[in-house]
């Protein structure tokens, strides 16, 4: 079915049930014991693979689907039809398959090969229907560890998977943590939120009150639930989309629909898109596994709190990627946050990315964001299998991967970095707080620092983290550190960035309750040349100092060496340490330094 229309296309396009040329297939006879109870005798696995396995076997990625995919994620050739992540498997991509061994199996559940409720069952010798069994994703898993055995790896490289996905990535880190080297779990959950819930219930009731449903025994009838499906379809679209993005696709032409031979409303432009995408589902999915499937995704919880998930994750050895997107309203950000809080507080190797969209929950399948996600998707694997190319050319000063300096911008070289380094103890954890581009945390990794982690709001920041190798969150500072645990890291880092901060307070006391030793950097705005031009010019200091206009500097704080100490003292803060730099002349001032350092750093805790 094709329209013809551009605003018609989705992360559905292009998506059929033809045959899959390239699927493979095997059955095992051991019975399955579920995890609600109940058996199946014997389960056949459909997968597609992609690449080859090296010789060591340490290059496989698995890529778990989400409800409505199946094993072919990507074309095989030029001759194959469309996967529905090609944009991102395949040679040269972020996924690449001229490096890695790739493995997408279609799910226990689905409709693609994999035993399901289509499939025959082996006591009756007609199709499961409503007498497939409940299954969880536990189950789905623990069917792929059988396909992982059979094919005789022994460890991944990674798995990845989005949405329903994402929760089998999850469930691969829990129940098989050794089986695996990283974890990337794409706009997911540790429990589908109620509201998530009641969409799935109605998509379940649409399909269930279908008149052709005859209580999911329907495939020996010459119709199905047709439209019970497709109305689930429909209402499971709109969860996927934001509230721009359908703005953006229907708005204009709200009220010119379509001409499509639909038996839906179509009097408006988004009642001509909804039918559309509900007819074409049907033509490729079954409705018995899509009551099957998103049961299983309700039912998936790994715990209600962030304290649930800590006790999960404790002495998880995987390495961590965690993505979600800004405009998803269905598995919202702060779900994410909740793992990504849980894996900090168990100092387990994180990052996170919360990636700025209007594409919605969508946006893990779809081109818009793909240099975001994508980028830190290949940055992570290329990380996980050692490349470390990245993280040198990254932190090379040569090639000027440092920030300017505060107050001479031409000079890339950040002296104030040198001293730091000098001040934190070989081997000690470091928290770089604003840590940027991570050149610093580049550096403490070559001196042999092995937990070390980076706080960033900037998103093009945390990518280049990414890229370099290096453990960062994306994180607002102005939130506080509530998320780390009472001295949690040795050392805490927070270098030029105190007067760019609003809860200046806040900040610093989190820092002090974390940190062992706090090591703060900041310009002193009581420098003799930001002096002399308010007093003599009358103006806000700018381009030649401090590089900014009054009306777009991030220095919403004028602070000077005098103000810190006395607020250090406010706090009760030692100061263990102070050095007052002229980083012009890169010199140690001593005397009147309130007047003539550009630079203060000190050494704080309580």
């Amino acid at each position: 079915m094709s329209t013809g229309d551009n605003s018609f296309e989705s992360s559905d396009t292009g998506r059929s049930g033809a045959p899959l040329k390239y699927a493979q297939s095997v059955t095992f006879e051991d019975p399955v014991e579920l995890d609600r109870g109940g058996t199946l005798p014997e389960v056949t696995v459909v997968c597609e693979t992609y690449g080859k396995l090296n010789a060591a076997g340490d290059n496989a990625v698995w890529i778990c689907h989400a409800l409505s995919g199946d094993s072919h994620v990507a074309a095989h050739d030029d001759t194959d039809d469309p996967g529905w992540w090609d944009i991102a498997v395949g040679p040269g991509k972020a996924i690449d398959t001229d490096k890695y061994f790739v493995i997408c199996p279609n799910i226990l559940g689905g409709c693609r090969g994999t035993t399901g409720p289509n499939s025959i069952n082996p006591k009756t010798g007609r199709p499961y229907g409503q007498d497939f069994p409940t299954i969880t994703v536990n189950d789905m898993v623990d069917v792929q560890l059988r396909l992982l055995d059979h094919l005789g790896i022994d460890k991944l490289l990674a798995v990845i998977g989005g949405s329903l996905g994402g929760q089998q990535a999850l469930c691969w880190a829990v129940r098989y943590p050794d089986r695996v080297r990283g974890i990337i779990p794409i706009a997911t959950s540790a429990r589908l939120s109620s509201q998530g819930m009641a969409f799935n219930v109605v998509g379940r009731n649409a399909i269930r009150r279908d008149p052709d449903f005859h209580d999911g025994q329907y495939y020996d009838h010459p119709a199905g639930p047709r439209v019970g499906l497709a109305l689930a379809r429909m209402i499971g679209h709109i969860t996927y989309l934001s509230k721009e993005s359908m703005h953006e696709k229907f708005s204009a032409t709200r009220t010119q629909p379509r001409h499509l031979e639909t038996e839906f409303e179509r009097q408006f432009s988004v009642g001509s898109y909804l039918g559309f995408k509900g007819a074409e589902f049907v033509e490729r999915f079954d409705a018995n596994s899509y009551v099957t499937l998103s049961m299983a995704m309700d039912l998936f919880d790994l715990g209600a709190a962030v304290d649930d998930l800590v006790d999960l994750f404790k002495d998880n050895p995987c390495r961590w990627l965690v993505i979600s997107f800004t405009s998803d309203w269905l598995f919202p950000p702060k779900e994410s946050r909740d793992i990504v809080e849980a894996l900090v507080r168990t100092d387990r190797p994180v990052s996170y990315c919360n990636v700025v969209t209007d594409c919605g929950h969508d946006a893990f399948l779809l081109p818009v964001d793909l240099d975001s996600y994508g980028q830190m998707t290949e940055s992570f694997l290329a990380t996980l299998a050692g490349d470390t190319a990245r993280r040198e050319s990254g932190g090379d000063r040569a090639a000027g991967g440092l920030r300017p300096n505060i107050f001479h911008p031409a000079n890339p070289q950040r002296l104030d970095y040198d001293v730091i380094l000098d001040l934190i103890a070989p081997g000690a954890s470091v928290l770089d707080l604003a840590c940027g581009n991570g050149d610093l945390l580049v550096e403490l990794a070559e001196r042999g620092h092995n937990r070390t982690l980076g706080i960033e709001i900037h998103q093009a920041d945390v990518i280049m983290c990414v890229d370099k190798g290096l453990d960062v969150v994306q994180g607002d500072l102005n939130d506080g550190l509530v998320t780390f645990c009472d001295k949690q890291f040795d050392c805490i880092v927070l270098s030029r960035a105190l007067m760019e901060i609003k809860d200046v307070k806040g900040v610093l006391e989190g820092m002090l309750r974390v940190g062992r030793k706090c090591i703060v950097s900041f310009p002193n705005f009581g420098y003799y040349k930001l002096r002399d031009m308010l007093s003599s010019e009358g103006k806000a200091p700018e381009a030649g100092v401090l590089h900014y206009k009054w009306y777009n500097t991030p220095n919403i704080r004028v602070l000077t060496i005098k103000d810190f100490e006395e607020f250090c003292a406010e706090l009760g803060a030692a100061i263990h340490h102070s050095l007052a730099l002229d980083t012009e002349k890169s010199a140690v001032v001593s005397g009147d330094v309130n007047l003539n350092a550009d630079l203060a750093i000190y050494v704080i805790s309580r």
